[in-house]
Parts: structure tokens; C-alpha cells; sequence
């Protein structure tokens, strides 16, 4: 062997290492009780990519012959998904309430596996792209349940500015977990010899401007007129500037991964077609939300914070705008002119 040929690292921090030393750091006020939570989703995410990679060959492409919560087909994976998540989650023993885009209903755990976490969560995003190889995923959010509480609806329909962590799992060419517990956001790649998720993407910050926006312009005759004069601002830029680059895949786990790595813009706004927004705000928006917060962008609905929206309903809709900061003020400053000539 070369001598100028590197060894693989033998330091390896795996999400387990990386969680347990945050519990470490916080010394006595630490319990486990969310780290061991976090496992059991980890967990979920491995059981989900494996069945992923294998949809087509078990016969898991294809409908349910159900509608969910949000009045979409269920596709086979996507009931599969939900299950193992709820029951891996029910079994960790550290949940009390568990919001499901799948189940029209909450599920309020009793007995001896009742616990103080309340997790929210979509199983398997973007599942009606996986037909064409697109990439999906698993979005979660974690709520702790309110001083006095035993676990109640009202313990999640609060605002996710009150998450105390929320992340997402890619299934693609490979499995990617990003993570926050309120103290920055990191990536972790599944290595599936190890079948363990290693860090690799330390730290992620959001550039504070990009070059890409991901909107579903297939609307585009639905919407006001603040999204329709921000979208030509960027595709015909003024002063010589270089035109903005279209992305948009179709799956909100794929479109958010680029935007908080590479920087630019994630859009769905509220229009005349879905004038509450598309997107679900406890399992979508809040937890995508507070990674881009903690990455260091910005998350709205155009005309205030996403995270400071106080939900009334756990299928609730929203509109989003998210990613690098400069780009999302850039959005913020169109409503407001909008707003002032409407006044």
C-alpha cells in the first residue's frame, strides 16, 4: 500500500455518540429520556430506508385503496411507514401524544408507556414521486410535554417555536438524517455496512444568499402578486445580474436538504387555488422551520414568522417560505409593499 494513501478515520461519531455527549454536557439536567427517544427514531429511519430500497421488489409501490388525514391516497409505503413509527415510538416508552399526517386522529398513549414527549410527524413525504426515483422522506418534530400535563392535544398545538428538537431522514442514493435539538443543525449519512448514521455534515449553515429557488410554478396562475413580482425579480434580475436557477423536485425533503446546504430559496405559498397554504404546519412547516432557523435562515409565511404561528388544529395548512436569509427578506419586502398599497 502507498504510503501516501489515507487510513479511514477510527474516530467515527455516530447520531448515538453525537446525542449522548449533548446529554453528557448537560450534566444532572439531563434525564436520557430524549436521547432515548431519538434512538427509537433513528431506528425507524433505518426500517423505513431498508423497505424504501426494496419498495418495487416486496411490492410496496402502489396504493392502499385509503385516503389519510389530509385527503390524499395512501400509497402501501406510506402505511407501512406510519406503522413503524407508531409503534417503534409508542414502544420507546417516552411518548405521551403522537400526531400522524396518516391518522385523521391523535394518538394518546397510556399506561406503562406513557412518557413526556409528544412527536409529530410526517412517515413518508413525497412517497407519490417514488415511482420515479425521487428522493422522499421521514419529517418529525418533538414537543415535551407542558409542566402538569399528562399528554393532551393541547400539548402540541402550540407554537413551533416551543419544539424542543425536529429533523428529517432522505432516502435516496443513500439515507441522510439532519438534525436539531435547539443548539444548531448537523447531517448524518447511514453507512449500511455499519448500520449506523456517522456525521458528516457538521454545523450546516445556509449561505446568506443563493442562486436556486424551488417553487411549484405550475401555480403560478393561482398566485398574488407579491410571489409573481419576487419571481420575476430573480428570473429577470435588474443591474446585469445573473438570473436565479429553477429546482424544484417535487418533494419537500429533497428541496429543503439542497436549500439548507446550498443556500437560495424554498417556496409554497398561500394562493387563490389553497388560500390557507399546502403545507401541514406541526409536521411540515414547524420542524423545517426550526432546522432553517437554527442553520441561520429564515422561516415565513410571508408576512410573519412561521414558528410563532399558534396552531388550532393538528392538520392545520400553512404557507412557507424558507432558506437563506437575504433571499427570504427579499419575499418579506414584496408583501409589505403589497400591504402598504392595499391600505
Amino acid at each position: 500500500m502507498s504510503t501516501d494513501e489515507e487510513l479511514p478515520s477510527t474516530d467515527l461519531i455516530t447520531l448515538t455518540r453525537d446525542v449522548l455527549g449533548e446529554q453528557f454536557r448537560l450534566g444532572a439536567e439531563a434525564t436520557g429520556d430524549l436521547t432515548l427517544l431519538l434512538t427509537a427514531i433513528q431506528v425507524t429511519s433505518k426500517f423505513i430506508a431498508t423497505n424504501v430500497r426494496k419498495a418495487r421488489l416486496i411490492n410496496l409501490v402502489g396504493l392502499a385503496g385509503d385516503t389519510n388525514a389530509s385527503g390524499e391516497e395512501q400509497k402501501k409505503l406510506d402505511v407501512l411507514s406510519n406503522d413503524i413509527m407508531v409503534n417503534a415510538l409508542r414502544a420507546s416508552g417516552k411518548t405521551a401524544v403522537l400526531v400522524s399526517e396518516e391518522l385523521e386522529q391523535a394518538i394518546i398513549i397510556e399506561g406503562r408507556h406513557k412518557g413526556k414527549y409528544c412527536v409529530v410527524f410526517d412517515p413518508l413525504d413525497g412517497s407519490s414521486n417514488i415511482d420515479a426515483g425521487v428522493n422522499i422522506g421521514t419529517i418529525f418534530g418533538i414537543y415535551k410535554i407542558a409542566p402538569g400535563s399528562s399528554g393532551q392535544i393541547s400539548d402540541v398545538l402550540r407554537p413551533g417555536s416551543e419544539m424542543v428538537a425536529a429533523g428529517y431522514t432522505m432516502y435516496g442514493s443513500s439515507a441522510n438524517l439532519v438534525l436539531t435539538t435547539g443548539k444548531g443543525v448537523n447531517g448524518y449519512t447511514l453507512d449500511n455496512a455499519l448500520g449506523e448514521f456517522i456525521l458528516t455534515h457538521p454545523n450546516i449553515k445556509i449561505p446568506p444568499r443563493g442562486k436556486i429557488y424551488s417553487f411549484n410554478e405550475g401555480n403560478s396562475m393561482y398566485f398574488y402578486p407579491p410571489v409573481l413580482k419576487y419571481l420575476e425579480s430573480i428570473k429577470y434580475p435588474a443591474n446585469g445580474k445573473s438570473p436565479y436557477s429553477s429546482r424544484y423536485i417535487g418533494s419537500m425533503v429533497a428541496d429543503v436538504h439542497r436549500t439548507l446546504l446550498y443556500g437560495g430559496i424554498f417556496g409554497y405559498p398561500d394562493d387563490k387555488k389553497s388560500k390557507n397554504g399546502k403545507l401541514r404546519l406541526l409536521y411540515e412547516a414547524f420542524p423545517m422551520a426550526l432546522l432553517t432557523e437554527q442553520a441561520g435562515g429564515i422561516a415565513t409565511t410571508g408576512r410573519g414568522r412561521i414558528l410563532d404561528i399558534h396552531p388550532t388544529d393538528i392538520h392545520q395548512r400553512t404557507p412557507i417560505f424558507l432558506g437563506s436569509k437575504d433571499d427570504v427578506l427579499d419575499v418579506i419586502k414584496f408583501y409589505e409593499q403589497d400591504a402598504k398599497a392595499e391600505s
